[in-house]
C-alpha cells in the first residue's frame, strides 16, 4: 500500500529518540507569571483586571479584542503586579498582564456541558470562552477556525499528528499518555459538522500510535486513522491536506475552502478540556531537548511561566550552548535569553553545544535544482531569494513568492548554503504587511 505522502520534502535527522520514551512531568508554577496580550493572529485581548486586582486560577484576566482574537486566564492564583510591556520570544516587546503568584492555587468553579445535551453553539462558546488558539505554533483562534461560513461543506476534520518537526515530542507522548481525550476531542468537533468524516493522521515512525488509534477507533463509523510517509514537512497544513486527502490549497484559500478543518493534537485536547471540564487554556506540553540540556523530556507547563524556570525544572544545561531555540529546528526562532514566558503557541525550547548554522560560509548558486526539488509548495526558491535580496518586489509576486510556507527545506538542502528560506521570509513579511495596510 503506498504510503500518504506529498511532493517534496527532506528527511533530517530528528533526535527525537533524547525524550520521546520519557513521561510527562508536570511542573509547578513560578513566583512571578507573565501573560502577553497577544499570544494568537488577530487582536491582542484587552485586561479586564488592574494592578492589585487579587486574580484566581482559571481566572479571565483579558477579553478577545474582536472576533478574531482570544482571551487569557490566570494559570495560578495571586495578585497583578503589573500590566506592562514584556519581551517575548519573538524579541518584540508586548503588552502584558504580570501575576506574583501566591502558591495557594485557589480556583474558580468550572461549569461544563452536559455531553448528552450539548448544542453546536454551546461547543463553539466554550472554545471561545476558553481561549483556545492553534497550539502548533500558528496561534489562529479555534472557533474562528471552526465557524466556517457554510459549515456543511466541510467534509474532512484532520487530527495533525504528524509531528514532523525534529526534536519535538510534545505530541507524541500526549497521544501515548492521554489517548481518550484526543478522540473524544475529535468527536466533539465532528458534531459541528454534520457531513464530515473525522482523520487521525499520524506519521509512521509512531507506529505505537498508529495500532493504538486503530484499536481506540474501530467501532467508530466517522473516524479513520492514516499512517503517513515520515517526511517534513508532512505536518504543514497544505502536505497534510493534501497527504490525506488529495485537495490543493493555496496561499489565497483557507482549508475550509476545499472542505477540510485541521487542528493539532494539544489543541483537539484543549477543546475536550473546555467543553466536558469547563477549563480554559492556561497549561500546555513543551518539549525541552537537545545535547545541552541535563534532562531532555516534555514538561506540561502553565502559561506564563518563564523558560528560565522551566530549565531550571529540567536540570539546566550540561555546557553553556551556543544556540537556543524557542520552537523547532526547522521553523522556530533562535533567542538570546530565557528570560520570557510560555505561552499557547509555546511547543518547544532547545539548546545545543554547537551553532552548526553560524559556522556555514554561504556559496554563490550553482544552479544545482535541489531547492526545486524539496520545496512543497512547488515554487523557485533559488530566484526568489534572488529577487528578494534584491528588493525586487515585482519580480518575486510573479515568481508566487507568497506560496512558499517558509518550512526551510531549500536551506537545508542547499549545498552553497545560501540562507534561502530567511531571504524569502523577509521579503515576504514586506508583502503581508502591505497587504494588511
Amino acid at each position: 500500500m503506498a504510503k500518504l505522502t506529498f511532493q517534496g520534502g527532506i528527511h533530517p535527522y530528528d533526535g527525537k529518540e533524547l525524550s520521546k520514551d520519557k513521561p510527562i512531568k508536570e511542573l509547578k508554577a513560578g513566583t512571578v507569571m507573565v501573560y502577553p496580550l497577544s499570544q494568537h493572529i488577530g487582536a491582542p485581548a484587552k485586561p479586564i483586571v488592574a494592578k492589585g486586582d487579587y486574580v484566581w486560577r482559571g481566572q479571565m484576566i483579558a477579553e478577545a479584542g474582536s472576533f478574531v482574537s482570544a482571551p487569557v486566564h490566570s494559570a495560578v492564583s495571586g495578585t497583578v503586579k503589573a500590566i506592562e510591556p514584556r519581551r517575548v520570544a519573538s524579541g518584540d516587546l508586548v503588552m502584558s498582564i504580570v501575576i506574583e503568584n501566591d502558591g495557594q492555587d485557589s480556583e474558580v468553579e468550572y461549569y461544563p456541558v452536559d455531553p448528552e445535551n450539548f448544542t453546536k453553539d454551546e461547543i463553539l462558546r466554550c472554545v471561545q470562552e476558553a481561549g483556545i488558539v492553534g497550539m502548533g505554533g500558528a496561534g489562529f483562534p479555534t472557533h474562528v477556525k471552526l465557524s466556517p461560513k457554510d459549515p456543511d461543506k466541510i467534509e474532512y476534520v484532520i487530527a495533525n499528528c504528524a509531528e514532523c518537526e525534529p526534536y519535538l515530542t510534545s505530541d507524541y507522548r500526549r497521544m501515548l499518555e492521554e489517548p481518550e481525550r484526543l478522540v473524544d476531542g475529535l468527536k466533539i468537533i465532528l458534531c459541528l459538522f454534520d457531513h464530515a468524516q473525522g482523520i487521525i493522521a499520524v506519521e509512521d515512525n509512531k507506529p505505537d500510535c498508529v495500532k493504538l488509534f486503530r484499536e481506540m477507533t474501530k467501532n467508530e463509523t466517522r473516524i479513520s486513522v492514516r499512517a503517513l510517509k515520515t517526511k517534513y514537512p508532512q505536518g504543514g497544513e497544505r502536505s497534510l491536506i493534501y497527504a490525506t486527502t488529495g485537495r490543493k490549497i493555496n496561499s489565497s484559500m483557507l482549508p475550509a475552502d476545499v472542505g477540510c478543518i485541521v487542528n493539532n493534537v494539544d489543541t483537539i485536547v484543549a477543546v475536550e478540556r473546555a467543553v466536558l471540564e469547563g477549563k480554559p487554556l492556561m497549561e500546555r506540553i513543551v518539549t525541552v531537548t537537545g545535547d545541552a540540556i541535563k534532562d531532555p523530556r516534555n514538561y506540561k507547563v502553565p502559561t506564563g511561566m518563564s523558560y528560565t524556570e522551566v530549565l531550571e525544572a529540567a536540570g539546566g544545561f550540561t555546557k553553556e550552548p551556543e544556540k537556543i531555540i524557542c520552537g523547532g529546528p526547522m521553523m522556530g526562532v533562535a533567542i538570546f535569553g530565557t528570560d520570557v514566558p510560555v505561552t499557547k503557541t509555546s511547543t518547544a525550547l532547545l539548546a545545543f553545544t554547537k551553532d552548526e548554522v553560524a559556522a556555514w560560509e554561504p556559496g554563490p548558486c550553482i544552479n544545482c535544482g535541489r531547492c526545486l526539488e524539496v520545496c512543497p509548495g512547488r515554487v523557485m526558491p533559488s530566484k526568489l531569494a534572488d529577487a528578494a535580496e534584491r528588493g525586487d518586489e515585482e519580480a518575486f509576486l510573479e515568481l508566487n513568492g507568497m506560496e512558499c510556507c517558509e518550512c526551510g527545506c531549500c536551506s537545508y538542502i542547499c549545498p552553497a548554503k545560501r540562507p534561502l528560506t530567511q531571504e524569502i521570509k523577509s521579503m515576504r513579511k514586506i508583502q503581508l504587511a502591505k497587504r494588511k495596510k
